[in-house]
Formats: C-alpha cells, sequence, structure tokens
C-alpha cells in the first residue's frame, strides 16, 4: 500500500515519522509533497526512500491512500486538485477537525476518513481520533485503524463530539504544558529553586504521573486521594486550586467551541453542505 501525505507541516510530519519510526511503513512507501517543496525535501534527506513529488495531483495518481495535511479552508481546494485521480480503491483521510467525513464524501468517489493526531502520537503514545465515511470500505477502516495503532490508541468518535474530543487529545498537550509552565514558574518566583531544578523535576513528575495511569496502578481520583493527607501540606495547596481555577476549564471548553463553530461556518460556505 502506498501512502500519501499532501502537507509536511507540524502534524503532516508528526504522522510520517511516526509511521516510520513504528515501521508501520516503508520509506519506499511513502509519497509526499508540500506547497512549500523545501520542508518535503528536508524529510526525504532524512529518510532515503521517500518520494517526493510536485503537487497534490501527483500524489493522488501514485498513493493508494492520501492523507490531506493542510489547513481547513485549504483542503476544498485540494480536493478538487486530487479529484480526477482518485477512484472507488483509493482513500481519502483528512486530519483536520472542522472538515467531516460527509463533506469529503459529498467531493469525491472513493473510502473516506477523518484521522485526527496529536502530538503524542510522536513517542507512539497518546490517543488518535478516527471518523469513517458511510461508504468507507472495511477494508480501509482496517487498514487506517492499524495505521493509527502503531503510534496510538485509536479511538473512533462520532461528528457530534468532534470538538471535545480534539480538544482533550489534540490541544490538550498545548494546555497542560502551559499549567506545567506556570506551575514551574511560580516555584522559581517564590522559593530558592532554580529553573533548570524545576523543570528537571516537573518534567519527570509528569512522566511518571503518566506511567502510574499508563501501568493501571491508580486512576486519577484514587491517585489524588493517595497523595493528599488530611491537614498535610498537599491538602493545603488543593484549597488554592480549587479556589483560584473556578470555572476556567469551562470557559477554555467554551472559547474553543466558538472557534470551531466558526470554523465550520467558513468551511460550509466553501463546500455548500450542512455539517
Amino acid at each position: 500500500m502506498k501512502i500519501g501525505v499532501i502537507g509536511t507541516g507540524n502534524m503532516g510530519t508528526v504522522l510520517l515519522e511516526s509511521w516510520l519510526e513504528a515501521k508501520a511503513i516503508k520509506e519506499e512507501d511513502l509519497i509526499i509533497t508540500n506547497r512549500t517543496l523545501k520542508k518535503a525535501l528536508a524529510i526525504q534527506f532524512q529518510y532515503k526512500g521517500v518520494t517526493v513529488v510536485n503537487t497534490a495531483a501527483d500524489v493522488a495518481k501514485h498513493a493508494d491512500a492520501i492523507f490531506v495535511c493542510v489547513k481547513p479552508l485549504e483542503v476544498l481546494a485540494v480536493l478538487q486538485t486530487i479529484k480526477p485521480y482518485i477512484n472507488q480503491d483509493k482513500c481519502v483521510i483528512a486530519i483536520t477537525s472542522p472538515i467531516s467525513v460527509d463533506q469529503l464524501e459529498s467531493q469525491l468517489d472513493c473510502s473516506c476518513a477523518r484521522f485526527i493526531p496529536s502530538i503524542t502520537n510522536r513517542a507512539l503514545s497518546g490517543v488518535s481520533l478516527l471518523s469513517f465515511g458511510k461508504e468507507c470500505q472495511s477494508i480501509w477502516k482496517q487498514a487506517i485503524t492499524e495505521l493509527a495503532k502503531s503510534m496510538s490508541e485509536p479511538v473512533i468518535i462520532e461528528n457530534e463530539i468532534t470538538r471535545a474530543a480534539s480538544d482533550i487529545v489534540s490541544c490538550g498537550p498545548a494546555f497542560f504544558t502551559y499549567l506545567a509552565r506556570r506551575f514551574i514558574d511560580g516555584a522559581v518566583q517564590t522559593t530558592k529553586i532554580d529553573e533548570e531544578t524545576a523543570s528537571i523535576l516537573t518534567e519527570n513528575m509528569l512522566i511518571g504521573l503518566g506511567e502510574l495511569l499508563k501501568k493501571g496502578t491508580y486512576t486519577l481520583p484514587t491517585l489524588q486521594e493517595k497523595v493528599i493527607v488530611k491537614g498535610g501540606i498537599t491538602g493545603e495547596g488543593m484549597k488554592i486550586l480549587e479556589a483560584e481555577t473556578g470555572d476556567m476549564f469551562e470557559h477554555l471548553f467554551i472559547a474553543t467551541n466558538e472557534k470551531f463553530t466558526e470554523d465550520i461556518e467558513e468551511v460550509e460556505k466553501q463546500f455548500r453542505t450542512p455539517y
């Protein structure tokens, strides 16, 4: 199976590098392009067997599974470009949340899917979100799921929870990295610890926390109970978190959903179909 990647920006690169590291695909089976070819050529410099082509149409001509890794408002133009080279044996996969599989199917006569990755997939970890079109062939559902399994825990989602699921899986690393940085800054500004030491301690604490959860040693609620001793120091810190975070995360999800709605409206104008 030949895998095509149109767009080698951050997430397109995460996908292909993860698959290659996991040995889910061979370099020789990967065909890529990018609007700025320099980015695609830089990947080829690292992975000599990868084929770089000039256009999205060239990818569609030679690939069986075509991953469209461009911004939401650029997707339709790519679909229209590759449409003459698409047949029922191929599968087209979008990776951006505002694009639905229904919209893909409205433009293309082939199997269609959506594959929303996370930066954590680069460590062959975390979750990827999958959605399949009504006409997506079972052979492609299996193939896409196997690609996802090679780098993540795949979770199939319905369209109505796309935003919340993507906030957690795809945006979550940025949100929690920000919180970790503020945690480090707070320690440095109020105690004698230096930034380097605080960073090392925090990063390794997060890695350890992840391992505890991965092994199923504790759930999030039971872990919190284990660490908090009644009348202890952790408990005093929790009082501050409870008092000062307030509705912060509710506001976060409201804000991302509002932006998502704006993006959907812009995409719908292009596709002229209900989302």
